[in-house]
C-alpha cells in the first residue's frame, strides 16, 4: 500500500471578548478572538498497526487499537494514559473515523503527535487548549485520510466530538480555532445535534442547519490594542459553569436579567466593531465586566480573583476597558487600550506585573485552522 503523506495542521487558541456564561445556552451570542498561540497536530502512517498518540504534555506515547469504532489502549497503562491525557484527541479521531466508516472507508492506522503553545511548563494559559487540539486533530486526520471537508464541516465534527465528552461546552473555542480572527458566535443545541448524528448519521449532521448555531466574522478594532494578562492560576471552565447549574441562581430572575443584559452588550459590541466605533466597544466591555461582577457576587462563583480585579482596574485607570476572559477564577484577563497610547500600555503592563499578573505578548490570529 502506498504511504499517505504526513499532514501537519494547527489551530489557534481563543479568548472570550464578551458573552461567556450566557453562550453555553443555545442561541445566546458571544464574541471571541483567536490568538496567535497554537496547537499543532502531525499525522503520519505508523510503523505498526493501530493508532499511536503522543504529546509534548504527556509522559509517553499511548498505543491504541480500534474496537467497534472506539479507541482503546493496547495495554492497561495505555488505556489510563488515553483517558487521562488524550481524551479530546481520541474523541476527535473516533468522530472522523465514524465519518470514514459511513463513507465505506476502513478505520485508519495513524501516528498522531501533538505540540502545544497554549501552556507554560504544562500549566494552561486559558486559551482553550482542548478545543484547539480537537480542531487541529479533525483537520489533520481528515486530510491525511483523503477527506476534503469545508471549514463548517470541520467545526461540526469538532463540536460533535467535544459535546460527546462535555455536553455543556459552548464550542466557542472550536469556532475561533476554525475561523480565526474576531467572530460573533452562537452555540448550537448540543443535545439536539448529538441526537441527530446518532439517529441520522454524521453525513446528515454535516448537511442540515443546526438549531441555535451561527458564526460571523467581525472586523478587528484597528485603533485598539488587545492586551492579555495571565494570573498564573489555571481555572476550570467546566467546574465554574457547573457551579451555576448546582445553584438556585439558574432560572431565577437574576439569571434571566443576566442573559438579557449579556445578549444586549454582545449585540452592541458586534455593532460597534462593524461601525469601527471603538469608544462604543469600550463602553460595552465595561458593561460586560460589571455584569460578570454582579453574578459573581450573587452566585458566589469566584469569577473575580484579586489579580483579575487589579488587571481590570489598571486598564480602566487609563481610559481602557478590561474584564476576565472566559469563566474567570484565574487564567487570563483582557484589556482593550488605545493603540496609539504607548505610555499608557506600558503603564498598564507595569501595574499588572506589580500585581502578580504576567503580560503576555499575544496578538489576534486572523487566520483559523488551515484547510
Amino acid at each position: 500500500m502506498t504511504a499517505r503523506p504526513t499532514v501537519v495542521r494547527r489551530a489557534p487558541g481563543k479568548l472570550f471578548v464578551a458573552g461567556e456564561y450566557a453562550v453555553v445556552e443555545p442561541g445566546n451570542p458571544a464574541i471571541l478572538v483567536a490568538v496567535d498561540r497554537y496547537v499543532t497536530v502531525t499525522v503520519s502512517d505508523p510503523g505498526e498497526p493501530g493508532v499511536a498518540l503522543s504529546s509534548d504534555l504527556a509522559p509517553r506515547t499511548a498505543h491504541c487499537r480500534w474496537r467497534d469504532g472506539r479507541l482503546g489502549g493496547a495495554q492497561p497503562p495505555d488505556e489510563q494514559l488515553l483517558r487521562e491525557r488524550f481524551a479530546h484527541v481520541a474523541a476527535a479521531v473516533e468522530t472522523v473515523g465514524r465519518l470514514l466508516a459511513e463513507r465505506g472507508l476502513p478505520e485508519p492506522a495513524l501516528d498522531l503527535s501533538v505540540s502545544s503553545e497554549l501552556h507554560d511548563n504544562g500549566t494552561k494559559f486559558g486559551f482553550g487548549s482542548s478545543g484547539a487540539v480537537v480542531v487541529a486533530t479533525v483537520a489533520a486526520m481528515a486530510d491525511h485520510c483523503g477527506l476534503r471537508l469545508t471549514r463548517d464541516a470541520r467545526y461540526r465534527l469538532a463540536m460533535l466530538a467535544t459535546a460527546a465528552l462535555e455536553p455543556r461546552a459552548s464550542g466557542g473555542d472550536l469556532a475561533a480555532g476554525t475561523w480565526g480572527g474576531w467572530i460573533a458566535y452562537r452555540a448550537p443545541d448540543r443535545a439536539a445535534v448529538l441526537d441527530l448524528a446518532a439517529r441520522a448519521g454524521l453525513e446528515e449532521a454535516l448537511r442540515v442547519p443546526w438549531p441555535g448555531h451561527d458564526v460571523r466574522p467581525l472586523p478587528r478594532p484597528a485603533a485598539l490594542s488587545l492586551e492579555v494578562g495571565w494570573t498564573g492560576t489555571p481555572a476550570s471552565t467546566s467546574s465554574l459553569v457547573s457551579g451555576l447549574d448546582r445553584k438556585t441562581w439558574r432560572g431565577s430572575a437574576s439569571h434571566r436579567r443576566f442573559v438579557e443584559t449579556s445578549n444586549d452588550f454582545v449585540h452592541a459590541s458586534a455593532d460597534a466593531l462593524d461601525r469601527a466605533d471603538h469608544d462604543g466597544l469600550l463602553r460595552q466591555i465595561r458593561r460586560a465586566r460589571q455584569e460578570l461582577a454582579r453574578i459573581d457576587e450573587e452566585a458566589g462563583l469566584g469569577i473575580f480573583t484579586p489579580r483579575l480585579t487589579a488587571l481590570c482596574d489598571a486598564a480602566e485607570a487609563v481610559g481602557g476597558a478590561a474584564k476576565p476572559s472566559g469563566a474567570g477564577g484565574g487564567d487570563c484577563g483582557i484589556a482593550l487600550l488605545d493603540a496609539e497610547a504607548a505610555p499608557d500600555i506600558a503603564h498598564v503592563r507595569k501595574r499588572w506585573t506589580t500585581a502578580g499578573v504576567r503580560p503576555l505578548p499575544i496578538r489576534p490570529a486572523m487566520e483559523g485552522n488551515e484547510a
